[in-house]
């Protein structure tokens, strides 16, 4: 009986619960938005002109936005840097920081297989090269778009043409691209590499008024487009190296629209245009800098890593990166302290990554101040530097010592040991005494302008004492200086009075394309932007006929020669080579990448294993 009763009253209940919820009136719950403040940074236009700001914004998000469950944390790659991007335009980059982030911004013509460093298709699809060499037709894809990523909203969408039509990358873009590196108003570094090769560039680039360069002459640059999927590039000569310099970001297309609305500031966040596998999210100047997956990009071209957000705080030195990356909180540290490298090694192996990138360090000399304008002064300060004992023990066996300027691996490479002056103690005192500075009697204050950080005060100091040992010069006469990066570029820009710019500086090379040419011509080639203002001369002269042999054995013979007239006993020496850097990066478990050794680095390549992350950061 008890059992039944129960069952009774259970159903009473129910029924009459029933009855009284269909007897209430309806309820209209209202959505009421959730205020979040974020911190953009963004460029905005003040009495006509394009200016920064920082600031914060308030935006409102769904209610049930906050009360969802967490998102799962995108895939990111943590890294740092010790300075700011010098910039973000393809055509005016010239540092590896700017090419690393242009890489990921931007698609190219072509680009590097990153194992077997042959050129393969990027926006080009394909293409021909003529009979005679001197006509370069590339198939371009028509469906990468162009984009403009907002800061605030983190919408990222199609840029739109007047008529409101989808812009797409065209053979155009490319065009107005490889005419604006021919331009000299923009300062490029790398007009003056890539102007030799292209029909009509040349012409540009040295026209007498840069304000009023003839218009015919820019419709004369060899660049033309049949249709918007056809890119036709007529070489000035035959240049057999010519495709592996399709690659390069100076060729790259770039959004003219934007380039003339906002001028220089085109590539703040907010404003830039690109058509990348990223998207600048942000760019807090000396401060950070993040980018995130571009969502509009074609599937088979987001390149095979799976990394959504890269983040990239700025730090003081290398010092600092480094201990970010024992604490787990960068992935990657790209540079070891010297104090702190054998330890690491005992302490990491498996996260030892040893890259060798082809990078050539050297002190470069200011060719028209003096004393550094008496060739025997150059020969003597290069000859007096011990480059074997540097690499063994400053460097701690990370590199190799070279005494001319190309490394092996790029075709006309003298090698390693064949051509050049090096270590030379006899010949460097008779040189400063052939000077007028026996002993380093009487001889100037001068100035040693290197990077920033502790690893490059090891090196400027060691050439320091090595000046001091083996030229009799009083370490109080060679004046260190350190500067970040970007700031020593500028610096040492040749446009920048001799009054001004330091008598010497470091600095290090490391290729675009894989030929000799790409370093004595494109570095020191009297009519490139070279920073150690040396003038035309028969030197000059070999390197124009190596650039347009056709024989690569007679190439390979002129290049020697023209090694010899820079680094040989009666050498020019606009700059002493030093070494060639074979370094230690540090490198977590989780993070699978290979480092490129021309162009940028592709971050849309590399993956993170992002749960192991996660957990070793707890």
């Amino acid at each position: 009986m008890f059992k039944k009763r129960n069952s009774l009253l259970i159903a009473v209940m129910m029924l009459l619960a029933v009855i009284l919820v269909a007897c209430q009136p309806e309820t209209v719950v209202e959505e009421v938005p959730v205020e979040v403040t974020r911190v953009v940074t963004e460029t905005v236009i003040e009495e006509g002109q394009p200016v920064e700001v920082t600031r914060e914004v308030v935006v409102e998000v769904p209610a049930e936005a906050a009360t969802e469950e967490p998102m799962a944390v995108p895939v990111t790659y943590d890294l740092y840097d010790t300075s700011d991007i010098p910039t973000l335009d393809p055509q005016v980059a010239e540092d590896a920081t700017s090419i690393n982030y242009i890489e990921n911004l931007f698609v190219h013509l072509t680009n590097y297989d990153l194992e077997t460093s042959e050129v393969v298709p990027e926006a080009a699809t394909s293409w021909e090269i003529s009979d005679d060499g001197l006509v370069y037709t590339f198939h371009l894809r028509t469906d990468i778009p162009w984009v403009r990523h907002n800061p605030v909203t983190g919408e990222t969408v199609q840029e739109v043409d007047e008529e409101g039509n989808p812009r797409f990358v065209t053979a155009n873009d490319f065009a107005y691209g490889i005419k604006r590196a021919c331009d000299p108003n923009i300062g490029s570094y790398y007009s003056s590499v890539v102007a030799p090769q292209i029909s009509g560039c040349s012409e540009v680039l040295n026209y007498e008024d840069p304000a009023a360069i003839p218009q015919e002459l820019i419709d004369a640059i060899g660049v033309t487009t049949p249709d918007e999927a056809t890119l036709v590039i007529e070489l000035a000569f035959p240049a057999g190296y010519f495709l592996s310099m399709t690659p390069m970001w100076t060729l790259a297309a770039s959004p003219q629209w934007a380039i003339d609305q906002f001028g220089e500031s085109w590539i703040e966040a907010g404003t830039i245009v690109t058509n990348g596998r990223y998207v600048l999210d942000e760019w807090v100047h000396n401060v950070r800098r993040t980018l995130l997956r571009n969502p509009l990009m074609p599937a088979d071209m987001q390149g095979s890593g799976n990394i959504e957000k890269i983040v990239v705080p700025v730090v003081p030195d290398t010092s600092t990166g480094y201990a970010l990356w024992l604490n787990n909180e960068v992935d990657l540290s790209g540079a070891i302290p010297d104090a702190e490298l054998q330890g690491f090694l005992a302490e990491f192996p498996d996260e030892a990554v040893q890259v060798a990138d082809l990078t050539v360090f050297y002190i470069a000399f200011r060719m028209t101040k003096p004393p550094f304008d008496d060739v025997h002064v150059r020969r003597a300060f290069s000859a007096a530097f011990d480059r074997a004992t540097f690499v063994e023990t400053v460097r701690q066996g990370q590199g190799l010592p070279m005494k001319h300027f190309a490394p092996p691996g790029i075709f006309g490479a003298p090698p390693i040991n064949d051509i050049g002056l090096g270590f030379d103690v006899a010949y460097a005192q008779a040189e400063l005494a052939a000077a007028g500075y026996p002993n380093c009697e009487g001889f100037p204050t001068v100035t040693l302008l290197g990077y920033s950080g502790q690893n490059t005060l090891n090196w400027i100091e060691f050439a320091q004492a090595n000046w001091s040992e083996n030229l009799g010069c009083d370490p109080s006469l060679i004046q260190i200086e350190q500067q970040p990066f970007a700031e020593l570029l500028t610096a040492t820009a040749a446009s920048v009075d001799d009054a001004e710019a330091p008598h010497m500086w470091t600095l290090g090379w490391g290729p675009d394309y894989a030929d000799e040419n790409n370093w004595v011509g494109d570095v020191l080639g009297c009519e490139t932007e070279n920073r150690s203002k040396r003038t035309c001369n028969e030197i000059d002269d070999l390197i124009e006929e190596a650039r347009v042999e056709p024989d690569p054995a007679r190439r390979m013979e002129l290049y020697a020669q023209v090694e010899d007239a820079f680094f040989g006993q009666e050498g020019e020496f606009p700059f002493a080579p030093l070494y060639l850097r074979i370094q230690y990066i540090a490198v977590h478990t989780w993070l699978d990448q290979m480092q490129a050794l021309f162009g940028g680095q592709q971050w849309y390549n590399w993956s993170i294993d992002m749960d192991a992350k996660l957990t070793a950061q707890q």
